[in-house]
């Protein structure tokens, strides 16, 4: 088992330095590269206090079937949430996508419709049209995307996405740092 790299692994999810896991376990940088490295092995106790501070649970840590990274996902795993009110239609297209670093989602709005208006964000948008034609307002400016047309911006401004046309417009939809 390879018990430093899923101590690394599981400490750069958390977006967290060794200097910092050192910091809230009372133990040196040097010790916690040491780890991460096997150059050294740590008590129980060191261990647990590290997976305390990570969040983690031993049980969790040790479970190989838990370390399988899920690759596929099914028509069947999609939520989907829709506003007929505003005339749009959401689908996750991957289960518990908001705790990952990109959210894909299929967006459908009807004709003469919009999606909900978003304030500035850190967030990156990516957008591909399948079909239709959506108008993206970024501020006060507008763009408009065709049909097999990308969109991708950054979502410093507040931003929307309306359908001034007569008929439906479906895109695939990623965005970063969950928003939607």
């Amino acid at each position: 088992m390879d018990i430093g790299n899923r101590i690394k692994n599981l400490r750069l999810s958390k977006n967290l330095t060794q200097e910092e896991l050192g910091e809230r376990t009372d133990l040196s940088k040097g010790y916690i590269s040491q780890l991460e490295r096997d150059l050294s092995s740590p008590s129980i106790e060191t261990l647990f206090a590290i997976l305390e501070v990570l969040g983690s649970t031993p049980k969790d840590f040790f479970d190989e079937e838990e370390r399988q990274q899920k690759v596929i996902y099914g028509e069947e795993e999609r939520t989907f949430y829709e506003d007929t009110e505003k005339g749009y239609r959401i689908e996750w297209l991957v289960p518990e996508s908001n705790e990952k670093e990109m959210e894909p989602v299929l967006l459908q709005i009807e004709a003469g419709s919009c999606f909900k208006q978003f304030e500035p964000s850190l967030s990156e948008t990516f957008a591909y049209v399948l079909e239709g034609s959506v108008t993206v307002m970024l501020g006060k400016k507008a763009y408009e995307a065709k049909q097999h047309e990308t969109i991708y911006f950054h979502a410093q401004d507040e931003h929307q996405i309306i359908n001034n046309n007569k008929e439906r417009a479906t895109l695939i939809l990623v965005a970063t740092d969950s928003y939607l």
